[in-house]
C-alpha cells in the first residue's frame, strides 16, 4: 500500500458513518427528518432493539410505522439495510419509510435473518450516537 491509498473502511466503520449522518441530519432537520421530532427519533431508536428481540423485526417495524412518530428512523434503517450496506457509494434516493417492512413481508427467511442481524448491528451505533447527542431523553417518549 502506498502513502496515498486509504485503507478501505470496514463494514462496522461504514455502519458508524451512516448512523452518525442519520443522527446529524435528525438534529439539523435535514432531508427525511424535516418534520421529525428529534427526541422521538432517539427514544424510538433506543427502544427498537428490545422490540425486535421481543417481537421480531417485522412486528417491530410495523409498530413504528403504525405509531408514525419516527418515520425518519424507518427511512434511515431501510436506507442502510436495503442500499448503503451493499453499495456504500450509492447516490440513490432514500427509500420510503415502509420499504424495509415490505421487503421483510415479501422476502424469504434468509433475508429476514440477515436483515434482523444487520438492523441490530446498525442500531448499536445509531443509539450510541443518539445518546451522545442527547436525543434519547424520555420527554420525547410516546
Amino acid at each position: 500500500m502506498n502513502a496515498t491509498t486509504q485503507p478501505k473502511p470496514t463494514l462496522d466503520q461504514r455502519r458508524a458513518r451512516h448512523a452518525w449522518q442519520a443522527v446529524h441530519d435528525t438534529k439539523q432537520h435535514i432531508g427525511c427528518h424535516q418534520k421529525q421530532d428529534e427526541k422521538k427519533f432517539g427514544v424510538n431508536a433506543r427502544k427498537l432493539p428490545v422490540r425486535i428481540m421481543a417481537s421480531g423485526l417485522g412486528q417491530a417495524l410495523a409498530f413504528l410505522k403504525a405509531k408514525d412518530s419516527a418515520p425518519g428512523l424507518l427511512i434511515e434503517i431501510a436506507d442502510w439495510v436495503l442500499d448503503k450496506r451493499a453499495n456504500p457509494d450509492s447516490n440513490r434516493e432514500k427509500p420510503k419509510d415502509d420499504a424495509l417492512l415490505q421487503s421483510v413481508i415479501t422476502s424469504d427467511s434468509d433475508f429476514l435473518r440477515a436483515a434482523t442481524e444487520e438492523v441490530l448491528a446498525y442500531l448499536q451505533w445509531l443509539v450510541r450516537f443518539a445518546e451522545a447527542e442527547g436525543l434519547t431523553d424520555s420527554e420525547g417518549e410516546q
